[in-house]
């Protein structure tokens, strides 16, 4: 029989134990994303896998704002962000940082998620518009795309949906 555990043995952290604990060198670079709750829900994934940062671009909505706490329950406390005003920031700072850049897109030459051909470490994943995807203005900064594997009619995932399977596929192996 199946009994669900209760609060305390899930052995949660703080919040400050949370921004001190041992990070994945993985950081989220969402680029023009329009909705709030696509934002907290990535905050909220983030927390999950224990990534570095979040680096929010472009028209991104950012924290404080109710719509993003609402999805993110919180984990706009506990996971390191920045905003920058365009893309190339973002990326131009993950590089800095010694960061291989990814673009999680749907191009030629991409690299499918399952394969293990990319780098899987120190890596900065950008993730684009709902509508548009990755700006293909970018591409060519990018050190290579990932793309995850789709067998249905739309080959399209919603944007936070995302987030988590390539996280999962990261992180699932490191612990």
């Amino acid at each position: 029989m199946f009994v669900k555990k209760v609060m305390d043995e899930l052995e949660r952290k703080s919040v400050e134990a949370t921004k001190a604990s041992e990070k994945h060198k993985i950081i989220i670079i969402l680029d023009d994303i329009r909705s709030m709750h696509n934002v907290g829900s990535v905050f909220r994934t983030a927390d999950a896998f224990a990534v570095e940062a979040i680096y929010l671009c472009g028209f991104t909505p950012t924290p404080p704002h109710r719509d993003i706490h609402k999805t993110a329950l919180g984990a706009t406390e506990s996971v390191s962000w920045q905003y920058f005003e365009k893309l190339e920031e973002g990326v131009a700072a993950a590089k800095d940082k010694g960061y291989t850049v990814a673009a999680v897109e749907q191009v030629h030459e991409s690299i499918l998620l399952n394969e293990s051909t990319y780098p899987k470490s120190q890596l900065a994943l950008v993730f684009g518009n709902e509508v548009n995807g990755v700006n293909k203005s970018i591409l060519p900064a990018m050190d290579c795309c990932i793309e995850i594997p789709q067998w249905g009619a739309k080959h399209s995932l919603n944007i936070s949906v995302s987030v988590g399977v390539v996280l999962w596929e990261l992180v699932r192996n490191s612990r």
